[in-house]
């Protein structure tokens, strides 16, 4: 085993463990996934975990400025970009990113507007529909976009665009995902961050949301048979979790529960998955 083998085995576990300590159902959705592409999506959301922890988690925490959580940002990003044209970083969880983009055609295009979405947690508080759409696009649609980029060029010598249904149901898929945890988390982000990224005022408003939320999912599922093969389980059983969320959160408007879904359901919707059965439809 060569130095750089081992250098790059040892930044794609980093990634890993990022993902088994912060999210049990991504985890379990990661193991839905082939051998062909699974590493390369830990990679992308171990990065994506690790940004979000210096805007809202871990930094703040530790005591960091907001201030100094803007240079950290901007540099974590410098560092990205850097070691995706390099080939390399002394950072194991951006070093196990730039593998990943580098074999499968992700770029500053994507990485750049996700970025810009974190840098707007230090800054904004809250959002009206045209920067909401801004910020969803570049905290999530954009992640959706690089697991696509994963799912298509993964194995590739040359990475290929994917066809406009893909990325239309990439996009729509992490929109819904974004709106959902903006609706579970509703009271933590007002309560203790201090932000707003909905302006829901009334029932009326929160049915328009998930309404949104229910159109995103359709039009994600209808794309989802047209992915390969080996990615289609997984994202299958994400699409489900979520849609039970959305169907939890219409069932509890509850600001100070966090709406989840039990083990047992979990492990319905990732049967489910496995079997081939196709997404779950909108019943409205």
């Amino acid at each position: 085993m060569t130095s750089t083998t081992l250098y790059d085995r040892c930044a794609q576990d980093a990634a890993a463990s990022v993902i088994t300590a912060y999210s049990t159902s991504f985890a379990l959705a990661c193991r839905l996934l082939g051998p062909r592409v699974r590493t390369q999506v830990r990679s992308i959301y171990a990065l994506v975990r690790v940004a979000d922890e210096i805007v809202d988690g871990a930094a703040e925490d530790a005591g960091v400025p907001r201030s100094t959580q803007r240079l950290l940002l901007d540099e974590f990003e410098a560092e990205t970009l850097t070691a995706i044209d390099r080939g390399f970083s002394t950072n194991l969880i951006v070093h196990a990113f730039a593998l990943a983009a580098r074999e499968c055609g992700i770029d500053g295009e994507l990485v750049r507007p996700f970025f810009a979405s974190m840098r707007t947690d230090l800054t904004r508080t809250e959002h009206d529909a045209r920067s909401h759409d801004d910020y969803v696009y570049g905290s999530a649609e954009v992640v959706g976009l690089m697991c696509l980029q994963v799912f298509v060029n993964a194995g590739r010598a040359t990475p290929i665009a994917p066809i406009p249904d893909l990325v239309a149901g990439a996009r729509r898929l992490g929109a819904a995902f974004q709106d959902v945890n903006f609706l579970r988390d509703r009271a933590d982000d007002e309560g203790r961050l201090g932000r707003d990224y909905l302006r829901i005022d009334g029932g009326a408003a929160r049915v328009e949301v998930l309404a949104r939320i229910d159109g995103d999912l359709d039009v994600a599922a209808q794309a989802i048979p047209r992915l390969p093969a080996d990615c289609r389980r997984a994202v299958t059983a994400a699409h489900g979790l979520f849609a039970e969320l959305a169907r939890r959160l219409r069932e509890d408007d509850r600001d100070d529960v966090r709406v989840s879904v039990p083990t047992p359901v979990k492990a319905a919707i990732a049967a489910k998955a496995i079997a081939g059965r196709p997404p779950r439809r909108s019943a409205l």
